[in-house]
């Protein structure tokens, strides 16, 4: 079915309550499928850049950016594209994009021929893939789901994603140490080309207004709102330092503590487990502390635990890493699903698409930003060093949330 027919506004509720919900759980599979590839992807992507071509700190942070960058650039476009093309047409595009994208790393490797501006290149075309494809399902959800639902499917959803950043470490450490970390790489392009299977049946509804008045709408109602504007910053510096923390874990942990794929995989997986965690109680935290007080409160208590990141200096004390990382997660978690929620249900309808876009341009934009700024403080002044200030800077976006107004209510809404 091909899905193109504009639902009225008045007509949007009614749509929504009466989905089959099978559509969510087609959704969900296609998600759950290519999130599992991408986590392995995580992992052998800079393992292949540190092994295989022996990339330097500043070219392994430049990978992580180039993988990122896209934020930046697409986010408020994509916002409109998602309002004007077909979903099923677009995602199942983007998957395909993807799966060549990742697929031509193994090829090149097998023939003799990869190089890291291949693998860059690589990244940043799976990077601007992910960005159209992530805002077409953040505005997905929304359609199908009913409001008093949302909060229970984004814990879904971010409980799917954080079993798979999980086991998808676990099991890439497994693959490359059996296989090697380019093979493992095939792994997500498969992953993707699974989804894009799945993803046939999903509608979309048109639009033919501007785009450059729709992407304007949407930055206004975000920028005067006087929750989703703080929410946005606050999630701008968390994701700058989730990015720095992210390029300089490998490097950290693969030259300085001296961990191998396997015992790397393991670490990492810690990060799942702590937004598992997360997700399993973020509507119980934010039903009894009220939804500003525990995003602050959750993210305050991540930023803390990941004070004990830097404790580690070799494989014998890497649970100081894993637990410091499954903290951070676990806060981060509360926070993105407590205000991700916030947005979907307090959002017009007509505008969701571009409000989604708006703080995913800001925000997300944020991280190959703090990618970079993680490789150039490694450079400069060692990766441990690196470390211990980006782990000292996740305090900074909990305390800025809680000088604001939004730290004066219980409640977001």
């Amino acid at each position: 079915m091909s899905g193109t027919r504009v639902i009225p506004k008045h007509d949007r509720r009614d749509d929504r309550e009466s989905s089959p919900p099978g559509v969510f759980w087609r959704f969900w599979a296609a998600a759950t499928v290519s999130g599992a590839g991408t986590a392995v992807t995580a992992l052998a992507l800079p393992l292949v850049a540190l092994t295989v071509l022996d990339a330097t700190a500043f070219e392994l942070a430049a990978l992580a950016a180039a993988g990122q960058v896209s934020w930046l650039l697409l986010s408020l476009p994509a916002g409109v594209l998602a309002q004007r093309v077909p979903l099923r047409r677009l995602q199942v595009t983007l998957d395909l994009v993807r799966f060549a994208a990742l697929g031509s790393l193994p090829l090149a490797w097998w023939l003799g021929a990869l190089t890291y501006p291949h693998l860059l290149f690589a990244a940043l075309v799976t990077g601007a893939a992910t960005v159209l494809f992530d805002i077409g399902n953040s505005t997905f959800l929304p359609a199908v789901v009913p409001a008093r639902q949302l909060a229970a499917r984004n814990s879904v959803m971010s409980g799917t994603h954080a079993v798979t950043d999980t086991g998808g470490p676990s099991l890439g450490g497994v693959l490359i140490g059996l296989t090697g970390p380019v093979n493992a790489l095939v792994v997500d392009a498969a992953s993707y080309l699974a989804s894009a299977v799945l993803l046939r049946t999903l509608p979309v509804p048109r639009t033919g207004e501007s785009a450059l008045r729709l992407m304007r709408e949407g930055l206004r109602y975000v920028t005067k709102h006087p929750a989703m504007r703080p929410c946005m910053i606050w999630a701008t510096a968390a994701n700058f330092l989730n990015a720095a923390l992210v390029a300089l874990t490998p490097l950290y942990l693969v030259r300085e503590a001296g961990l191998d794929s396997v015992q790397l995989g393991l670490v990492l997986a810690m990060d799942g487990v702590g937004a598992l965690a997360g997700a399993a109680v973020a509507v119980r935290v934010t039903t009894r502390l009220g939804t500003a007080w525990g995003v602050i409160v959750a993210d305050l208590a991540g930023g803390a635990l990941l004070l004990l990141a830097p404790l580690t200096t070799s494989a014998g004390d890497a649970y100081w890493f894993a637990l410091g990382n499954a903290g951070f997660a676990f806060g981060t978690v509360i926070g993105s699903i407590t205000t991700r929620t916030h947005r979907q249900t307090q959002s017009p309808p007509e505008l969701l698409s571009r409000v989604m876009a708006t703080v995913r341009f800001v925000s997300w934009g944020a991280l190959p930003l703090g990618a970079l700024t993680a490789g150039l403080l490694a450079t400069y002044t060692g990766a441990h060093t690196a470390l211990w200030t980006v782990c000292a800077a996740a305090l900074l976006p909990p305390l800025y949330l809680f000088s604001t107004k939004v730290g004066r209510h219980r409640d977001l809404a």
